[in-house]
């Protein structure tokens, strides 16, 4: 779950998120983070198999419609126009952080995998103490932020974007790829 998590790759993307936050704004990103993505998490490993089968999805079409997605969220941070850009900071601890990139595509999957091979207690357990560590670890970015200053900041943030870039189109290359095998 830890690895699906995968808080610590998700921090640079965070901070360049939230770099131009106040502190309250940024403790206000962070927890509704954390809530967006453990409450879809719970939802999903009651009713994921559900919910996919009844839609006809599988999850190699979640992983490229999740890769899609987080493609154009990086493209807007990248090249952001100046009256969206407040816009765009208002909800990124529900979507992208929240959702897909600490819950998305892998830590549904392994949600499904770990209940099936554990059951539903250990695997909530493991859920709730994955989004603790991102908890821990998003609200210590607040002190890396304070050492890099503002300029390092920015720069730490376009590289962060195109880093999410390249996230998205991994996410979507083995969505086609599985859909291919299929």
């Amino acid at each position: 779950m830890f690895v699906a998590v995968n808080a610590i790759g998700v921090l640079p993307i965070f901070i360049s998120l939230t770099g131009e936050m106040t502190a309250q704004e940024r403790r206000r990103t962070i927890y509704t983070t954390v809530v967006t993505a453990t409450l879809i998490a719970i939802i999903f490993l009651f009713l994921g198999k559900v919910i996919l089968v009844l839609m006809g999805i599988s999850v190699p079409d979640f992983k490229v419609a999740g890769g899609m997605l987080i493609f154009v969220i990086s493209v807007n941070y990248l090249l952001p126009k100046e009256s969206e850009q407040h816009v765009m900071y208002a909800d990124v601890g529900s979507f992208p952080l929240g959702t897909p990139l600490i819950t998305g595509p892998a830590v549904l999957t392994t949600l499904l995998v770990l209940s099936g091979s554990y059951g539903y207690a250990p695997t909530i357990v493991s859920l709730i103490l994955n989004m603790l560590i991102v908890l821990l670890i998003f609200r210590l970015a607040d002190l890396l932020t304070k050492i890099m200053g503002k300029a390092g900041m920015r720069a730490a943030s376009k590289v962060a974007y195109i880093l999410l870039a390249s996230i998205a189109v991994n996410m979507i290359r083995k969505g086609i790829i599985e859909i291919i095998k299929l």
